[in-house]
C-alpha cells in the first residue's frame, strides 16, 4: 500500500470516529434523571462505532509513520498500542453499561449505578489517552507528517488528560466536574478528543495529495 493510501485511511478513520463521538456525546445530557434504555443503548452503539473507527485510525497512523519516517516507528508503535488499549478499556466500559441497562427492569443511569466503569472511563482512560496523544504529538512534530498545529494540539490535550488522572479521589457524582465519572473527566474529554480527531482527520486526508510537502 502507498503512503497516500494510508494518509487517506488515517483521515477517513479519524473523521468517522470524530463524527460518531460528536453525535454521541450530547446524548449524555438530554435527561436530568435516569435516561430511557433507548437513549443509553443508542449512545453506546454510536460510541462502539467511534471506537472501532479509532482502532482503524491508530493502525493506519502506525503504518503511515513506518513509511514516512522509520526513525520514529517506535513512537508510532507506542501510539498504536496506547490507542488500542484506550479503545479496549472504553469498549469494556460500554459493554458493562449496556449489559446492566438491558438486564435492569427499570430505567437506570449507568454512569452512576455501574460502579465498575468509574475508573475505566475516568483515570485509566485519561492516562492511556494522554500517552497516546503524547506519542502522536511527538511523531507529528518531529517527523512532520502534518502541519505543526496537529502535534502541538496533541501535546496540549495530553496534558489536559493527565490533569484528570487523580479524579478517582473525588467521588462518583456525574454532575461534579472533577468526579471519577464527572462530566469534566469523561464527557468533556470525549468532546475535546472528537474535535481534535476531526481536525487531524481532515488534515491527514487532505495531505494525501501533497505527501512531500514540508511542514
Amino acid at each position: 500500500m502507498s503512503e497516500p493510501f494510508f494518509r487517506r485511511l488515517t483521515g477517513l478513520a479519524g473523521i468517522t470516529a470524530a463524527v460518531a463521538l460528536i453525535i454521541g456525546v450530547p446524548l449524555y445530557f438530554v435527561y436530568s434523571g435516569p435516561p430511557p434504555d433507548s437513549n443509553v443503548l443508542s449512545r453506546l452503539l454510536i460510541q462502539i462505532v467511534a471506537l472501532a473507527s479509532l482502532v482503524v485510525f491508530v493502525t493506519a497512523f502506525r503504518e503511515l509513520v513506518r513509511r514516512v519516517s522509520p526513525a520514529y516507528d517506535w513512537a508510532g508503535s507506542l501510539a498504536f498500542a496506547t490507542g488500542l488499549v484506550y479503545a479496549t478499556v472504553v469498549l469494556v466500559s460500554s459493554g458493562l453499561e449496556a449489559g446492566e441497562v438491558i438486564a435492569s427492569d427499570r430505567a437506570i443511569d449507568p454512569t452512576i449505578e455501574v460502579s465498575g466503569t468509574y475508573i475505566l472511563y475516568g483515570s485509566i482512560s485519561r492516562l492511556m489517552l494522554a500517552l497516546f496523544l503524547a506519542a502522536v504529538g511527538l511523531v507529528l512534530t518531529r517527523a512532520k507528517l502534518l502541519p505543526r498545529w496537529t502535534g502541538r494540539s496533541a501535546y496540549v490535550l495530553a496534558v489536559v488528560n493527565l490533569a484528570f488522572v487523580p479524579s478517582l479521589f473525588f467521588g462518583n457524582d456525574p454532575a461534579d466536574f472533577y468526579a471519577a465519572n464527572g462530566w469534566g473527566s469523561t464527557a468533556s474529554m470525549g468532546a475535546l478528543l472528537s474535535y481534535w480527531l476531526l481536525a487531524v482527520g481532515v488534515s491527514a486526508y487532505r495531505s494525501a495529495g501533497r505527501p512531500a510537502l514540508s511542514y
